[in-house]
């Protein structure tokens, strides 16, 4: 199987129903071993691409990773991004907001975090908690104080995937490319994960009875990333639906996505001018000298 980054992407306008969306499918890699290669290959290629990115200092790109719990948000980030260079590379991972947080708006914790120029910002979990967890328990809404929250639900949603998509569309025309990933696990494939992490005593410190609790929400959660997919992939920052039951297939799904994003950026190295040109000569004799 060849990766095609558009097999995964949610296009826009498109209803999304997750039934449909695969969480597994034919692996890419034959062996553990062409699977090792494959993705020192995308993690060299990522590395070489990241510092383009730096060099031009022209563009940003934001890569917001969201899941269910064991869905292996985690492992992509450290395989994925192993190559990168640490300066170049931020990562964030949101959860429950402080006080501080909740006395702003929902948007305003995440942009404070957003990457500058020539650097690459991941977001494990994102903005996008305040349409997925918040939605499936508004119970939160109300430690958030917005008024009028609890008049019209249903417009409250839809002004906040209009909030993001405005976020995203200002963050595309100025330079930052935003892409997003929904790992895509199967409800019996947390379950076997759930277990690994009980019987590894390595894994313990993974697993706490918050997640079995937010398990129970499974049908409300899967409704929610429907809607949320729905309302917010749009042609300038795509929903990518990864399936992730093949934790090694996901990773190479991933960074394949991502150096198709910055392959289409386009880059080039800083062209050195006439008179830049003539100065490192001259500073080159004189190191000779």
């Amino acid at each position: 199987m060849t990766i095609n980054s558009k097999d995964f992407r949610v296009r826009e306008g498109d209803e999304v129903d997750l039934k449909k969306w695969p969480v597994k499918v034919d692996p890419v890699y034959e062996s553990k071993e062409e699977y090792k290669k494959l993705l020192e290959d995308h993690v060299a290629q990522l590395s070489r691409q990241q510092q383009l990115l730096y060099a031009t200092n022209r563009y940003a790109v934001l890569l917001i990773f969201q899941a269910m719990d064991a869905a292996g948000k985690d492992g992509i980030i450290k395989h994925v991004m192993s190559g990168v260079n640490p300066q170049g590379c931020q990562v964030f991972s949101f959860k429950h907001p402080s006080a501080v947080e909740l006395e702003h708006d929902f948007l305003w914790r995440t942009t404070r975090d957003l990457p500058e120029r020539g650097r690459i910002g991941i977001f494990n979990r994102s903005y996008y908690e305040e349409v997925l967890i918040v939605r499936v328990h508004p119970e939160i809404l109300e430690t958030e104080g917005i008024p009028g929250a609890d008049q019209d639900e249903r417009s409250l949603w839809h002004d906040r995937y209009r909030s993001i998509k405005n976020l995203e569309r200002h963050l595309q025309k100025n330079g930052t490319r935003v892409v997003k990933f929904f790992l895509h696990l199967s409800e019996e494939e947390q379950r076997k994960r759930f277990l690994q992490r009980i019987d590894d005593p390595e894994k313990n410190w993974k697993f706490s009875r918050a997640d079995i609790e937010e398990r129970k929400f499974w049908k409300q959660y899967m409704k929610a990333y429907e809607q949320c997919l729905s309302a917010t992939s749009t042609d300038e920052s795509p929903w990518y639906v990864v399936p992730a039951d093949d934790k090694e297939n996901a990773r190479l799904i991933v960074s394949r996505i991502i150096l198709d994003t910055f392959q289409d950026l386009k880059m080039r190295y800083p062209e050195t001018s006439a008179a830049r040109h003539a100065e490192l000569l001259a500073i080159r004799s004189q190191l000779l000298k």
